[in-house]
């Protein structure tokens, strides 16, 4: 184990904790002491994936793992779906802590757990119990029938769907409301067969009238109003405001970000979520069934998108190829005449400096010696005359771009030979 952590630059109880993700069977502590003697028991198998095992790891988390095969996943009967109402499953085992260690929230209001790797369950403290006892019987229905539910791997980029908790969907809400319940940090997902189903339970909202009294908001029907009394004022003031009602929904989408779908389950106050679970598993069981086409036509849709985006890139960077080109034919044409007005304009100076060094020669020697002083200094300014000079310093269109397409590369020879450039 340390040797292999070293490869990947953990430590290594970072390596055994990935093991343990990706489901990797490690051998136990003194193993390599009993294989030593001859005494280690034989290397366990590595296990069959199964539906919603991550299968992928890297250390920055950059590992795009391949495209799953989608086979169209068997229908089964409705009769094959039990419902073991004594299993905890294991999502649900626990998951009451988690849910009631929350952030603090008005009474009657959402819980908002401190977890974010949670099942999906958004919900009241009193509604707690009943969300999770129907989300146990449903879990437990769908895994009856070989269908695994699972909080969705991380390598899979899975998404949640936008959950409208209320009862009556409108397009607006009222001007109160600033942010959603509390959502999980992964969905929770049904595997059927190797399709993916996102599954959240929600406790419907219902539009209540509420009372302000003395800095709190209570319930229009639990407000009783003061006796009367000479010189005395009630200040209150009624409200709506959308709170959990008891009733649960079940909503179940794509997790898939290329396909839009969703349906949901809701109960009434005369009728139970519960008693619709095998229905419930059996419309899910169909719906995967049409998820299969939906994706794979999503797919092909990508697949053409993709290769229109890649043609379109590929004709942007020989664009810009070519348009680079002709620019460093520009550039390089325009540093050549300035290289060779540089050197005209040294000329000039030179002749010059020449005419002075003529005429110092007529000078009394005190006064030549002061003006031969004065052309050497500027010589020295001056810098060099050799026009070789001046050429090596002239960056050739090739030197200042290398093409990357052979069309481009065509068209710096042809500049370079000189031969006239075919449009």
């Amino acid at each position: 184990m340390t040797k292999v952590a070293e490869q990947f630059g953990v430590s290594g109880s970072y390596m055994a904790r990935v093991c343990a993700i990706l489901n990797v069977p490690r051998p136990e502590r003194g193993y390599w002491a009993k294989l030593a003697v001859g005494k280690a028991p034989p290397a366990e198998p590595l296990p069959e994936a199964r539906p919603g095992d991550q299968l992928y790891w890297s250390k920055e988390g950059e590992l795009r793992p391949p495209l799953k095969p989608r086979p169209l996943p068997q229908r089964r009967s409705e009769a094959h779906v039990r419902i073991p109402r004594t299993r905890i499953h294991g999502l649900v085992r626990g998951a009451r802590e988690h849910f009631e260690n929350s952030r603090p929230v008005d009474d009657g209001a959402y819980l908002k757990p401190y977890k974010k790797l949670l099942l999906d369950i958004t919900t009241s403290k009193a509604c707690l119990d009943k969300a999770l006892d129907f989300t146990n019987d449903l879990f437990n229905a769908f895994e009856s029938v070989g269908h695994r539910v699972v909080i969705a791997p991380p390598d899979e980029s899975l998404r949640r769907a936008n959950i409208d908790e209320r009862e009556v969907r409108t397009s607006s809400r009222n001007s109160y409301y600033h942010s959603g319940p509390w959502s999980p940090y992964r969905p929770t997902v049904v595997y059927v067969g190797s399709v993916a189903i996102g599954l959240a339970i929600i406790e419907m909202s219902e539009e209540v009238l509420l009372r302000y009294v003395r800095g709190q908001y209570i319930r229009e029907a639990d407000y009783i109003p003061p006796r009367p009394a000479r010189h005395y004022a009630d200040h209150t003031w009624t409200t709506t405001r959308e709170l959990p009602s008891g009733r649960l929904r079940l909503v179940a989408y794509s997790p898939y970000h290329r396909v839009n779908w969703s349906t949901d389950w809701q109960e009434t106050k005369k009728t139970s979520l519960r008693s619709s679970v095998r229905s419930i598993v059996k419309s899910v069981e169909d719906a995967a069934i049409d998820l299969v086409a939906k994706l794979e036509e999503a797919d092909r849709k990508a697949e053409i998108a993709r290769q229109e985006w890649l043609a379109a890139e590929e004709k942007r960077r020989r664009e810009e190829d070519r348009r680079r080109v002709e620019q460093s034919i520009q550039d390089s044409r325009e540093h050549l005449a300035q290289v060779i007005q540089q050197w005209s304009n040294v000329m000039n100076i030179e002749r010059f400096l020449v005419g002075v060094e003529q005429r110092a020669a007529e000078l009394p020697e005190a006064e030549r010696a002061a003006v031969r002083e004065r052309l050497t200094l500027a010589r020295e300014f001056l810098g060099t005359q050799d026009p070789l000079d001046y050429l090596v310093s002239w960056k050739t269109p090739s030197e200042r771009y290398q093409p990357l397409y052979a069309e481009s590369k065509a068209d710096l020879r042809i500049v370079a030979g000189g031969e006239p450039k075919k449009e």
